[in-house]
């Protein structure tokens, strides 16, 4: 993995993670909640093709 990709995902922890915070202490929880839902799935988004090269790269190197 690339370290860029890395700080990628890391970026969308430390921002999702403020606006939380924020949303949480100004007393609307559901935003919260919709806002850490939001970067998990984004996070995920990111990760899926990362995690298809390594199904592929693995496939390939046990000849399955």
């Amino acid at each position: 993995m690339d370290v860029a990709f890395v700080v990628k995902i890391a970026a969308i922890g430390i921002i999702v993670a403020v606006i939380n915070q924020i949303l949480a202490r100004s007393g609307r929880d559901d935003y919260a909640l919709l806002t850490a839902l939001a970067g998990i799935v984004a996070a995920l988004l990111m990760l899926i093709p990362k995690l298809y090269e390594l199904y592929t790269s693995a496939t390939s190197i046990f000849n399955l």
